[in-house]
């Protein structure tokens, strides 16, 4: 068994954070530039934190595999981030957004990391509009606010529907110049493939160079993985197709724990699969939940054109179950409901899809109020669906989104491996089981900009790492197992694509480790998916070689960790007998379909630790809660 120890200063809970920072080790600014740091990832969460690793003096690379840092998925986040200025003057507040948090994880995250997520969110805000991202601004000038779901306060900052996109840019414009300055190096069309760890400590990673096939090695006295999520592991998700868990789970496999893997989001606003051959999902951002309402006929198999269903005869669903807060109840409830209408046979597009209505908005602001606030997500619609949303109510349905669980950090965000941090959707520390709207980029950058350039001060403040050569045993032993993965995936020659298998993975997941869960279909999906990784490890065809641009071999590197990842996702979620956010148990649920907690039993992070493919140990931390109270979450 392995020792937690979250590292939790002690204290009041509005005053652990300014005293820790306090009480941490620091390196003065001379000695800043003897200290190198790896950084993997380009999204928010890595590149606000190389840049600020950068500013500081620190020698810094930073791996992407795409061509530039601009290209990470977090150009994708639509809607916008929270953060507790108040300027709506509707009762917000740091404690207001740390509780909803709290609650909308339904109670299963670490109280003091959520604490300090609030607490940083007003200096975000703050970072981002000195780095010129163009927030939405009222016409005195002052910043806008929307709401999002799980909040009866307008909080939510943003840039129309492309917020990821702006933020990432003013990240990317903070890279460039410590790059021009030599502080940082970017190192491209790279993906690590291994963690080097010398004496049990973090020193460095294998790469392997995605244009060229060559293996690399890179040392530094501290990595950083910020690597993203892993929902692509469901094959259609609203990620990118590159989206993958690659980078975390070879860091799984060397001893850093994996906490959470069942906690999964399923986003309620996406498109709905249209098609066989669809490679992902599109989403529709929750900040359309401000305006739009969403229904279903209220009759079975009702296939008329919506401007035929009269108003009494349809189910305005959320409204009716959730009157507090209608359409903006928190994203795993508003999917769940929209399983259920859609199992009832109530459900449009063949039953797989509900409306997303804004014929109510349009009466009160206008169709041109609502293409200032949303004209580039109704284009978007429009583009992809072929179907004009200002005549016709859009049709969504819940997909795959986000993974709140990921590699298990302290309070400093150092996973259990000494010198090995974890920033972003990569860690699983501070959602849950459920994130709320618009807190991806609020922890991606403050885990970037405040958190981690404190944290890793500390480390080196306390622990002086030295640095190590890349010809050590270590480095060459790591690039002996990366090059025999690729040679072992090149050799089986099997009939099957990589695609094939991974599709296959992906329905036996969202069936049955998906949005609702049960020891049976949990039982089943475990034999299901050893055989299927038995499958694909005697017959998947890998084209060409490891020596030059492969993507097929990519791929399959990526497929072959999800099919251990999918079976540690169902093995969690078998072993958690209680219903809490986005895990769902169907054995456990009151006779209106909502979920049941069990704290005296699994009031717990679950920290799983590998020993070898299908055979996982389980390490608790237990939670607590010592300035929440807990409650049955209600949205009623």
């Amino acid at each position: 068994m392995v020792n937690l120890k979250s590292n939790v200063p002690e204290g009041n809970l509005a005053e652990k954070w300014t005293n820790h920072k306090f009480n941490m080790k620091l390196v003065n600014p001379a000695n800043k530039r003897k200290f190198d740091i790896i950084v993997v990832g380009s999204g928010l969460a890595g590149a606000s934190a190389a840049a600020t690793f950068g500013e500081l003096g620190y020698k810094v690379k930073i791996f992407t595999f795409h061509d530039s840092p601009r290209r990470a998925h977090s150009i994708a986040a639509q809607g916008g981030i929270n953060a507790a200025k108040n300027y709506p003057n509707d009762g917000d507040s740091i404690y207001r957004l740390f509780h909803d948090t709290i609650k909308g994880g339904d109670y299963r995250s670490r109280e003091a990391n959520t604490y300090r997520l609030a607490e940083l969110s007003n200096n975000i805000i703050d970072q981002c509009v000195a780095q010129g991202v163009p927030f939405a601004r009222e016409y005195g000038g002052t910043l806008s606010n929307r709401s999002f779901g799980g909040a009866q306060v307008s909080r939510t900052f943003y840039a129309r529907g492309e917020t990821g996109q702006q933020l990432l840019l003013g990240a990317y414009g903070s890279l460039n110049r410590q790059t021009k300055a030599g502080n940082v190096k970017i190192f491209p069309r790279r993906e690590m493939l291994d963690l080097v760890l010398v004496d049990g400590k973090a020193k460095g990673i294998i790469v392997r160079n995605l244009l060229t096939g060559e293996l690399e090695r890179h040392a530094a006295q501290a990595v950083i993985l910020a690597s993203g999520g892993y929902v692509n592991v469901y094959y259609l998700s609203t990620n990118a197709m590159n989206s993958n868990a690659t980078a975390a789970w070879r860091a799984h496999k060397r001893g850093a724990l994996f906490a959470n893997p069942c906690y999964t989001q399923i986003h309620p606003t996406c498109l709905p699969v249209h098609g066989e051959s669809q490679s992902k999902l599109v989403l529709m951002s929750e900040s359309l939940r401000n305006d739009a309402r969403i229904w279903v006929p209220k009759k079975v198999g009702d296939t008329r054109d919506p401007k035929d269903i009269p108003e009494n005869e349809r189910d305005y669903y959320l409204e009716r179950k959730y009157p507090a807060f209608g359409n903006l109840v928190p994203r795993d409830v508003a999917s769940r409901n929209a399983k259920y209408v859609c199992d009832e046979g109530r459900g449009v597009n063949g039953g797989k899809a509900v409306y997303l209505d804004f014929n109510d908005a349009f009466s009160r602001i206008c169709k041109e109020g609502i293409k200032d606030k949303y004209g580039n997500l109704f284009d978007m619609y429009q583009n992809i669906t072929g179907v004009n949303p200002y005549e016709v109510p859009m049709q969504i349905y819940p997909a795959p989104h986000y993974g709140m669980g990921g590699l298990w950090v302290d309070y400093n965000l150092m996973s259990n491996i000494p010198g090995f941090f974890v920033i972003g959707e990569a860690n699983f520390s501070d959602h849950g089981a459920n994130r709320l709207g618009a807190s991806a980029l609020m922890q991606g950058l403050a885990d970037g900009y405040f958190v981690i350039p404190y944290t890793i001060g500390n480390y080196f403040g306390t622990e002086k790492p030295e640095k190590v050569s890349t010809d050590r045993k270590e480095f060459q032993e790591a690039e002996e197992n990366v090059n025999n993965s690729v040679s072992k995936l090149i050799a089986i020659n099997g009939n099957q694509t990589v695609d094939s298998i991974h599709k296959k993975l992906g329905h036996l997941l969202i069936d049955k480790v998906g949005m609702s869960r049960s020891e049976k279909g949990l039982n089943e999906a475990i034999k299901e998916i050893r055989e299927l990784r038995d499958e694909f490890w005697h017959d998947v065809k890998v084209v060409g070689t490891g020596e030059e641009l492969n993507q097929t071999l990519e791929r399959a590197g990526r497929v072959a960790d999800f099919l251990e990842l999918g079976e540690l996702m169902a093995v969690d979620a078998l072993n958690r007998n209680e219903s809490c956010g986005a895990h769902f148990r169907e054995e456990y649920q009151t006779e209106e379909g909502e979920a049941i907690r069990n704290d005296e039993d699994y009031k717990y992070v679950a920290a799983w630790e590998y020993k070898k493919a299908g055979e996982w140990e389980l390490n608790k931390e237990n939670l607590e809660f010592e300035f929440v109270k807990l409650a049955t979450r209600s949205y009623k």
